[in-house]
């Protein structure tokens, strides 16, 4: 039913390329370059979309997650990252389903997605419409347009750490240039490697963290007063949803795999193994400095400088490099498509076609620097639809009628016992989603986010610097 050596329309312009080039030697050096090529390049299989769901899933946000336990408190953080994560899990797999859906239906109209990747509003517009189209489009968009955003922050928040030297500001300007080289990485196919080297640079760093602050221990007086405000609750409640809400590329990872009907419950596995990093560094780090999170939305900032917390932050800077490309690449197809470059087999020409896209996140980033803060609240009004909401009405709706269901390209999980309790189950995702996380969680994390612009304004040099004090005296 569906095309088992499905690939992009870059990995085939890549081997074709890649012929032509080679055509005058021997064929046995061909076939050696091309396996390496195919070994660190072109990936399609389900431990590719394994190693890019869980490299995805959790970058910058690790560092944050220590200061929403200090909003939270120790039981209330540990409860909502499980929580989160299997919800999460779920309206992942619920994607993955309409996306089988889609392509079984379009796959039996003999329409063919060789030079075309599929993405979620394409999906929706293939399901319900153009209505659902357009809301689709523009949670994503705009949710993928601050994912980026947020990562360039990150990175200038991070490498302030090793130098400060230079201000934040300064710093973005320098990253988002590194980071729009990210135009030069056709498509998901092309990040086997660097999903591969993104995770474990994301293990070192989140183990690092746990023990480091059980060596370090609790620094004198440390107090752990969270939950105090409902406002701070709220907010870190509302950046564990987005962490566990990084899901707006299901589509795009999927269509890269080779068989995309076994990503089903990759998500899943990819959320259980982020458990193992998530849960020991936020729980160790907060226990180690207490409410002193509070004002420290980076663990870095109160982390020791070491050799080890160094090497950390280098390794956290390369995963945002990549954690970028993941977030931009659907904007990337998107723009592609709009002015019609989707086609174009050149990686130059497509390349220098994506670069209008960086320049809006550049400058966002510029705008709101304001690193933790905004993570929730574009969890709270932008994932809190995209990748938990939209999905599980997308999925109730296409499965209305009996006809849908009885011809599902996928049936029901062996979990769940008919389609009245997967409708259950949507419902309470639906409710759940839209009164707390995009409710009590909305209110809370814009009323933080205003806060810290009255504070810092926007444009601020240095968010969450230290700082400078006038210059020493001469004593006479």
């Amino acid at each position: 039913m569906l095309s088992e050596n499905e690939e992009s329309i870059v990995a085939s312009s890549d081997l074709n390329e890649s012929e032509r080039q080679k055509g005058g030697d021997a064929e046995s050096e061909d076939h050696s370059v091309f396996d390496m090529k195919s070994m660190l390049w072109h990936g399609g299989s389900a431990w590719d979309a394994w190693f890019s769901c869980s490299s995805n899933q959790v970058a910058q946000v690790l560092l944050t997650l220590p200061y929403s336990f200090s909003q939270l408190g120790m039981a209330s953080g540990i409860v909502l990252q499980i929580f989160y994560g299997l919800l999460g899990s779920w309206t992942a797999y619920l994607i993955s389903v309409l996306y089988v859906e889609y392509r079984a239906r379009k796959e039996k109209e003999n329409v063919n997605f060789k030079n075309h990747v599929i993405q979620w509003f394409e999906v929706l517009d293939g399901l319900l419409g153009p209505y659902w189209k357009a809301i689709g489009l523009a949670f994503n968009c705009t949710f993928l347009l601050f994912g980026s955003v947020i990562q360039l922050i990150a990175c200038a928040s991070n490498i302030y750490y090793i130098n400060d030297n230079l201000d934040k500001r300064t710093w973005t300007y320098i990253f988002g240039a590194c980071c729009a080289t990210t135009v030069f990485i056709p498509s998901f196919h092309n990040y086997r490697i660097w999903s591969f080297l993104g995770l474990g640079m994301t293990t070192y760093t989140a183990w690092y963290m746990a023990i480091a602050a059980l060596v370090h221990g609790q620094v004198d007086g440390v107090e752990h007063t969270g939950p105090n405000k409902l406002v701070l609750y709220f907010t870190g409640a509302t950046n564990i949803l987005y962490t566990f809400g990084g899901h707006a590329v299901t589509v795009e990872i999927m269509h890269a795999m080779w068989k995309p009907r076994k990503f089903k419950y990759i998500y899943l596995l990819a959320t259980l193994y982020v458990f193992t990093l998530t849960l020991p560094s936020s729980a160790a780090v907060y226990w180690a400095f207490g409410d002193e999170l509070l004002n420290h939305s980076n663990a870095f900032s109160l982390l020791p400088k070491t050799r080890w917390r160094d090497a950390a932050v280098i390794l956290m800077l390369i995963h945002q490099f990549i954690t970028f490309g993941f977030a931009c690449t659907p904007l990337y197809f998107v723009w592609e498509k709009v002015i019609g470059m989707h086609d174009t087999k050149s990686i130059f020409l497509r390349a220098v076609a994506r670069l209008p896209v960086v320049v809006p996140i550049w400058f966002l980033a510029i705008i709101f620097p304001f690193f933790g803060p905004i993570n929730s609240a574009v969890g709270a009004l932008l994932v809190s639809f995209t990748v938990y909401i939209i999905p599980a009405i997308a999925h109730m709706l296409t499965y209305r009628t009996p006809s849908a269901r009885q011809n599902a390209a996928e049936k029901p999980p062996r979990f769940m016992s008919s389609w009245a309790a997967m409708y259950v189950l949507n419902a309470f995702v639906v409710v759940w989603v839209l009164v707390v996380g995009f409710g009590f969680g909305g209110w809370a994390s814009m009323t933080n986010f205003v806060r810290q612009v009255d504070t810092f304004g926007l444009f601020a040099k240095c968010y969450q610097c230290k700082p400078v004090g006038p210059p020493p005296t001469k004593q006479h």
